[in-house]
């Protein structure tokens, strides 16, 4: 089981070196990149807008179908829903130092195909990250990062139409990470963070979660300190014309337990614009955790935790904003 998971985390990082490598030799211009540093003001010009605040976003609203292997946050196979997607960015550059905060929320209303239920599916995610230049080109930064994820609604495990447990819920897992490392950006849209300094916490709130032991928690433990190493690469661009590609890999070792046995987190997007708001989407997310015991013939080891959906719907960007304050 172990070898078959390292094999797939070694194809995983071998999939986004070459991808960000053949994307980043690419001479398609930007247009909308959320990680971006600078805003080019016109095609062959080096001029940029000098500001000190950057901020903006997009919100999608799709009609979905996807497909679920081994997700621990509950579902079934494949399901019909009403997604929903909200990107926020705020941006700030002033001499040496950089502040950049991500964060991403999908709601979800579902009507699984194989018990009739309903149900919400959800996630809400952030990244906010401080640096300082550590040269010229502002290339390497010495980064400060925290990160975490999350969940608002119940999430279940259905066996049936009447049978399903109670699996996830707010705040239960709910994850975060601080980390002390450096962050390499060789292009606007490719960004490279390693840590051996990292402390990641894993939280429970829900009493009923907490004393069934789930994710690597003790019975009756509501929360759980773990030191280790912290790696995470993000990339977007527009691969062609109104195709955009976004990427994130994170992985974790801990080193007080099997540090071995990495943790990964994947998620792939790509967004096909249609016009000014009807788009089309596909996502894939990719999930490994040691310490997440749900699967298997007995239902108590781990396993590749595998996301997919397809949509298509309205998308709305926010409009960016620029500040020299």
């Amino acid at each position: 089981m172990r070898t078959r998971i390292k094999q797939h985390i070694y194809l995983l990082l071998a999939m986004t070196a070459v991808g960000s490598s053949l994307f980043a030799q690419s001479d398609i211009p930007v247009r909308s990149l959320p990680s971006e540093i600078f805003v080019t003001v016109k095609k062959g010009s080096t001029d940029t807008i000098p500001w000190k605040w950057k901020y903006g976003g997009r919100g999608d609203l799709h009609l979905s179908q996807s497909s679920l292997k081994n997700w621990a946050a509950g579902g079934e196979d494949f399901s019909m829903a009403l997604t929903s997607y909200v990107n926020a960015f705020l941006y700030h550059r002033k001499g040496k130092h950089s502040w950049d905060t991500n964060v991403d929320f999908n709601f979800g209303y579902v009507q699984t195909t194989s018990t009739g239920g309903r149900k919400n599916d959800d996630r809400i995610a952030g990244t906010s990250k401080y640096g300082i230049k550590l040269d010229s080109a502002g290339k390497i930064n010495a980064s400060l990062l925290l990160n975490g994820r999350s969940q608002f609604f119940d999430g279940r495990q259905y066996y049936s139409k009447d049978s399903s447990s109670l699996v996830s819920s707010f705040m239960s897992p709910a994850y975060a990470v601080i980390s002390l490392g450096l962050d390499y950006k060789p292009k606007p849209e490719l960004s490279i963070f390693a840590s051996p300094l990292t402390t990641r916490l894993t939280v429970i709130l829900n009493k009923k979660l907490a004393a069934l032991g789930l994710y690597g928690l003790d019975k009756g433990h509501r929360y759980h300190f773990a030191p280790g190493a912290f790696a995470t690469i993000n990339y977007q661009k527009d691969i062609i014309k109104n195709v955009n590609y976004r990427a994130n890999l994170n992985l974790f070792s801990d080193y007080s337990e099997k540090p071995q046995n990495v943790d990964l987190d994947m998620s792939n997007n790509l967004s096909f614009k249609i016009n000014r708001f009807l788009s089309a989407s596909y996502s894939l997310d990719l999930i490994y955790d040691d310490d997440v015991r749900l699967f298997g013939p007995t239902g108590d080891s781990p396993g590749l935790q595998v996301k997919s959906m397809i949509g298509v719907g309205f998308s709305m960007p926010f409009k960016t904003g620029y500040a020299r304050m």
